[in-house]
């Protein structure tokens, strides 16, 4: 448990890929997971989408942790006028990467910065585009066994052997990822969290 002096930082998320990148920094931190419905309306406006749900589970964790600072953020991927959040099932998460295969799509993260003792509200939004190769339904299975695709926006992890699909990306690489490092050091540097 941190000392009084020591500010708590909590992560509001679940994600393994969060819990690692947040964790190269070498910050104390706990892990809370917000009990929360997230907005997942394809239709939505995915930088409006991620920033409700960052910013959803950042208050939900905040209101029961009033004294800590809790990150919270959201992820999904965005191709032509749609969005695509986890897959359903390996047949969905098949479909989506059939779709981006030889495009170019989106990733938004939204991240949101909370300390309900002193109403800190921080949001940010970060974009990073990304390429796929062209593949075929061989490569989809073969990167299936490498790769869960369950549990990430868009049914890839660009850190799991994403050389098998992807072919180059703009932007933040760890945004892709799940957490955008330059921008989240930033607002925590600003808050005395790191030096």
């Amino acid at each position: 448990m941190p000392s009084p002096a020591t500010p708590r930082l909590i992560l509001a998320s679940a994600s393994p890929r969060r819990r690692e990148l947040l964790a190269e920094l070498g910050l104390p931190f706990e892990v809370v997971v917000a009990q929360v419905t997230e907005h997942e309306d394809p239709t939505t406006d995915p930088r409006t989408m991620v920033a409700h749900n960052a910013a959803l589970k950042a208050d939900w964790v905040a209101a029961r942790h009033p004294d800590a600072y809790v990150l919270g953020a959201d992820t999904t991927v965005f191709i032509g006028d749609t969005v695509l959040n986890k897959p359903r099932d390996l047949a969905d998460a098949r479909a989506m990467l059939r779709r981006m295969s030889g495009r170019t799509h989106h990733v938004f993260t939204g991240i949101a910065l909370r300390r309900q003792a002193d109403g800190l509200r921080i949001d940010r939004g970060v974009t990073s585009a990304v390429k796929f190769r062209a593949f075929d339904d061989a490569v989809i299975d073969a990167y299936f066994k490498i790769a869960n695709p369950l549990d990430k926006a868009g049914g890839y992890g660009i850190q799991e052997a994403g050389e098998m699909i992807v072919a180059g990306w703009e932007g933040s690489f760890t945004n892709i990822v799940g957490l955008p490092m330059d921008e989240t050091k930033q607002i925590l540097t600003q808050q005395g969290l790191l030096r």
